[in-house]
């Protein structure tokens, strides 16, 4: 069966240079009116891709542990076939399929990513073809509440696998377009909205999350910006628990802010700062300041649940959310302390989140930098079990987001659509959103986490020595 393409759909693709992350200066992001998109422009641009591509060439580590992790996935063969389904179905009760979509899209993006980094055509064709299966035969997500988490993940996922690859020749853009806009859009965009008809404090953060980072992959992907703008909007200012101000409502002196789904479990906690941190590198990329908004809130928030999963000890502000549906039922829960942790639980989230805050900011995220040498090299969908929860995020950190160690001066995202409010771009990023790592960024693990370290401890040290001179002049 293959879904016919409607002209109210058909959508055009702009293109831009990758972009460019200035040294030494804030830029501010350009005006959403005169700025293109850039692609590609999700969670890897150009420059990304062409570091990623030179330092496995040279045998760099940590990349070449994190390009091995990638080859070694059995995603990642060159021999991989689509199995695309014209209705995936997720949750109690309905004939469940949705394995097939997600492992589908790891398929395809970590192909599409082999590709960059190590040159095979095989790889983008596999990338395009599996691509092109789902977008020519899936027309409907179905099933309980579950499948707003389908949209919202496979959404923000494919859109991420299909930037990699948008523009070759042999792959069909316009119906990857409608696909997102049609299929996957309406029901991410319409939870944020209502919530499946339930109170808005009925569902914990990570479904907002999910919704909120398939929403604004849909709008750069497609060249929306209205999309865009939506999303980057609830991110500040949303009234269900995925805004930042609700995932992390209390910021405590120490610099740590508790994240409220803590007191839920571990696993869906990571779940959250997994997908913010994606909503915030996929806007960064487009000159919009998430990473840094309201004082650098997601550090804060991050911070915590990385110190608090590596085994110490946080405080936890009793939290009572009310529960039901709308018209209907009603009930509330309270969550008086954070939940348990297994040190040893793992998400492919923290390569992203320490690299920008240490490399790109040059502040202090000695529990985050910590969490991210322990998890290296990140692997992904496949690498984490075969369950749904192996494939929440698209991983492999430690080989897309290590970078070079950050000069002292931070900066701004290059320039992009801003937000309708200014998406808070060109704010300077305060050296007091993380206590100074104190001997926490001491090397553990292989040999080939040893220089990220290394050099993770010097741009702590060197953010603590610019907090220090800041507070000089200042007295």
């Amino acid at each position: 069966m293959t879904r016919q393409i409607s002209r109210r759909s058909m959508l055009k693709a702009a293109g831009a240079a990758g972009a460019v992350i200035g040294t030494t200066t804030l830029a501010t992001p350009a005006s959403a009116a005169d700025a293109p998109f850039t692609h590609p422009g999700l969670l890897h641009t150009r420059t990304d891709l062409d570091r990623m591509a030179a330092k496995v060439k040279a045998g760099a580590k940590p990349y070449a542990a994190g390009f091995t992790k990638l080859t070694a996935n059995r995603h990642a063969q060159s021999g991989w076939r689509a199995n695309p389904q014209a209705t995936v179905y997720r949750g109690a009760g309905s004939p469940q399929n949705y394995a097939a979509l997600y492992n589908d899209i790891h398929a395809a993006y970590q192909n599409a990513l082999r590709y960059h980094v190590g040159g095979e055509d095989a790889h983008a064709d596999t990338a395009v073809a599996i691509l092109n299966a789902w977008s020519g035969k899936l027309t409907s997500i179905q099933g309980s509440a579950d499948r707003f988490l389908a949209a919202g993940l496979y959404g923000y996922q494919f859109a991420n696998a299909a930037e990699l690859v948008r523009d070759r020749d042999d792959f069909d853009l316009g119906r990857a377009q409608e696909l997102l806009s049609d299929v996957f859009l309406p029901l991410s965009d319409g939870f944020l909205s209502h919530h499946n008809n339930a109170v808005v404090t009925n569902y914990w953060p990570n479904w907002d999350l999910t919704a909120l980072a398939c929403v604004l992959a849909t709008g750069i992907f497609c060249d929306d910006r209205a999309v865009v703008e939506r999303a980057v909007e609830y991110f500040k200012h949303g009234d269900g628990m995925g805004s930042v101000r609700h995932a992390i409502p209390v910021v405590h002196d120490d610099g740590l802010a508790e994240w409220v789904e803590a007191g839920r479990d571990q696993g869906h906690a990571l779940l959250g700062v997994g997908l913010m941190g994606t909503v915030c590198e996929m806007a960064w990329n487009q000159g919009i300041d998430l990473y840094g908004y309201d004082d650098s809130r997601f550090l804060k928030g991050a911070e915590y649940v990385a110190k608090w999963s590596l085994g110490g000890d946080v405080p936890y502000t009793a939290n009572t959310r009310s529960k039901g549906a709308i018209g209907g039922w009603s009930g509330s829960e309270t969550a008086t302390e954070a939940a348990g942790v297994d040190p040893g639980m793992t998400r492919p989230i923290w390569a992203m989140i320490a690299n920008h805050y240490t490399r790109r900011r040059g502040l202090s995220a000695s529990y985050v930098t910590r969490a991210a040498i322990k998890a290296a090299p990140e692997g992904g969908g496949g690498d984490y079990g075969p369950n749904s929860g192996g494939f929440d995020q698209l991983g492999f950190g430690t080989l897309a987001f290590t970078r070079e160690r950050a000069a002292e001066v931070s900066s701004a995202p290059s320039p992009g659509p801003a937000a309708s409010d200014g998406a808070a771009g060109g704010v300077r990023p305060q050296a007091s959103a993380s206590p100074v790592a104190g001997g926490d960024l001491a090397a553990t693990g292989s040999a080939d986490t040893v220089g990220w370290a290394a050099a993770a401890g010097i741009t702590a040290l060197a953010g603590g020595l610019l907090l220090l001179r800041r507070r000089g002049r200042a007295g």
